[in-house]
C-alpha cells in the first residue's frame, strides 16, 4: 500500500515511510496486533547495526574527497543531531505522560 501511495500522491515522501505510516495506523486502530507484528520487530531492531554497515562503508571509501568538505558537513550534522535529539527526548516524554495521565484516570 505504501507504494500506491507513493506512485499517487505528489509527495517527496518515499514508499517506505508511506508504509510505516500505515502500520502506526492500522496498530493505533487496532486492525493489527502488537503481538502480529512484535517478533519481527524485535530481529529488525536486532539486525539494525548490520544495515549501517554498506553507508559506513561508502563514508570510508569517500573519506579523502570529504576532507575538503569536512567543516560545512560538521556544520549541518551537528545542529541537525542536537535537534534531533531533543524533538525524540520531548515527543517520549509527551508521550509518556499522556500515558501516565491515562492510566492515572483509569485508577
Amino acid at each position: 500500500m505504501g507504494e500506491i501511495l507513493y506512485a499517487v500522491l505528489p509527495l517527496p515522501i518515499p514508499a517506505s515511510v508511506y508504509g510505516l505510516i500505515l502500520l502506526l495506523l492500522a496498530l493505533r486502530l487496532g486492525i493489527v496486533k502488537l503481538e502480529q507484528v512484535k517478533e519481527v520487530g524485535l530481529f529488525l531492531t536486532g539486525i539494525f547495526p548490520l544495515l549501517f554497515v554498506p553507508a559506513a562503508a561508502g563514508v570510508m571509501e569517500l573519506w579523502a574527497e570529504m576532507g575538503n568538505m569536512l567543516l560545512p558537513i560538521i556544520i549541518a550534522i551537528v545542529p541537525v543531531t542536537v535537534l534531533v535529539l531533543a524533538s525524540a527526548g520531548r515527543t517520549t516524554q509527551a508521550l509518556t505522560s499522556r500515558r501516565k495521565n491515562k492510566e492515572a484516570a483509569h485508577d
